[in-house]
């Protein structure tokens, strides 16, 4: 099947076409004085080619991608009544009966040395008698989250409900009818021609790439977008005692974000940050990389998310793939070339095993990067060769709230703006790694100095953070 030409590739040739003639003509009429004596003589031709650029100059201007702007975020912070600390955990454990005694063991284990705090927030079935998951726990769990949030961003950014154009909704593990994106309908009471979209099964990258597929949308008309992104983890509590899965008992917790992106060149004063680019890479085709972290049944036909032993391995791999196509397109040109001196240096001195990687702190100030876990933290900082201090957000954000899937990155980069250290002109860099397996970046130019918001989930805790782990 014949690709149809975009408006894009039919601008260029317009152009193409315009320059060869322009060019045609200087080469056959060197002459200033017989140039402009041929085209007096032919004022069709001339009337012609001036009318030709000035379309293809109004074709531009409305081709144009336009830029995207971050309006605002926003972080759900439960109750104090909702923490999820260790005690507590063990304690619905022990009482749900679910458990062997070796299961909680290893999960004792499992949850010492995971970085996690006592102070992040545990789903809502857990304080309940029952001690069983239920689908009302499950809904009560996303509407508490997505409607707080919401309700605080749209408050804070005095945007109208009607004015959003588009809707994207993320949870992996939960997909209720009606859909999330209905229920945010219903409740705020979104216009008719609101456009919906609901993300499913894409873990813990799902934040990322709804800004991605924002920020496409976005760059081809003038409106408004939200996203919200969540976890419910209600319903997806492991109860049986394969060791794969009990560790998402461990390290997962409830969490929600919502953020306002737009492309309205009237909000750009009033905006937190522009989007650079985005990149999402897809490493499905690999038979580990789409087996590092999948739904399944145990051989009791409990359902749980089984997190392998490759997952890490998985991450590194993946990693490297996704930072090849990055490096490219937002290194500076110095640390390219100094990247492939290193590179040729090493392969002349028979040395094929070094391993060079760029220096990305020469691209961004700032990096959200994928806080899944302190295994995956290690994991990046020491393949991307980070300072301690470049990954210190991500290791408290995992200790101060856990794993929150798709929201994490909303959570690191409200503890950039809890210490105030984005400056006007910094670049942010936000990483994130999903099931199936995928990685996407979302790139930022901060528009102003960040100050702390007084729905920032970091206000009450700032002061104590960083701490040791």
């Amino acid at each position: 099947m014949r690709s149809r030409s975009t408006p894009i590739q039919l601008l260029k040739l317009t152009v193409f076409v315009l320059l060869a003639i322009t060019i045609t003509l200087a080469s056959l009429l060197p002459s200033k004085q017989r140039l402009l004596l041929f085209l007096s003589h032919h004022k069709l031709l001339l009337f012609s080619l001036l009318w030709c650029k000035l379309v293809a100059l109004l074709a531009y201007a409305r081709a144009r991608p336009l830029p995207v702007y971050l309006l605002d975020f926003s972080c759900h912070k439960p109750g104090s009544e909702s923490r999820g600390s260790y005690e507590i955990c063990e304690y619905f454990g022990r009482r749900s009966c679910q458990h062997s005694a070796e299961s909680e063991a290893f999960m004792r284990a499992i949850y010492r040395k995971s970085g996690l705090g006592d102070e992040t927030y545990a789903p809502p079935f857990i304080f309940q008698t029952d001690y069983k998951a239920k689908f009302q726990y499950a809904i009560l769990e996303a509407e508490d989250g997505m409607f707080s949030c919401v309700a605080h961003l749209l408050a804070k950014t005095d945007v109208d409900p009607s004015r959003i154009t588009v809707l994207i909704a993320a949870c992996s593990m939960f997909s209720p009818s009606p859909s999330f994106t209905s229920m945010l309908v219903q409740r705020f009471q979104l216009s008719p021609s609101v456009k919906t979209f609901n993300f499913s099964g894409m873990g813990c990258s799902a934040g990322t790439m709804s800004l991605d597929l924002a920020a496409t949308i976005l760059r081809r008309q003038v409106g408004y977008a939200l996203i919200v992104v969540t976890e419910s983890t209600s319903l997806n509590w492991y109860f049986g005692d394969n060791r794969h899965m009990l560790v998402t008992n461990c390290i997962f917790r409830a969490g929600t974000a919502a953020a306002l992106v737009t492309s309205d060149p009237a909000q750009r004063e009033r905006a937190k940050m522009e989007v650079m680019r985005t990149l999402r890479t897809h490493h499905g085709a690999d038979d580990a990389a789409y087996n590092a972290a999948i739904q399944m049944e145990d051989e009791d036909g409990h359902v749980g998310v089984a997190l392998t032993k490759d997952l890490v391995r998985v991450a590194g791999v993946g990693l490297r793939n996704h930072i090849s196509r990055l490096a490219p397109r937002v290194l500076p040109v110095s640390e390219l070339l100094r990247y492939v001196y290193n590179v040729a240096r090493s392969f002349l001195a028979g040395d094929r095993k070094a391993v060079h990687v760029p220096d990305f702190t020469t691209a961004f100030e700032h990096m959200c990067i994928h806080a899944g876990g302190k295994a995956v933290i290690d994991a990046v900082g020491r393949l991307m060769k980070f300072e301690e201090e470049v990954v210190e957000p991500a290791r408290m954000c995992l200790h101060r709230f856990g794993n929150t899937s798709s929201s994490l990155v909303f959570y690191e980069l409200a503890y950039f703006e809890a210490k105030g250290r984005i400056k006007s002109g910094d670049r942010v860099w936000m990483l994130a790694f999903g099931t199936g397996f995928k990685a996407c970046s979302v790139m930022w130019r901060a528009l102003r100095d960040s100050r702390i918001d007084p729905d920032n989930p970091w206000k009450d805790c700032i002061h104590r953070y960083p701490v040791s782990i």
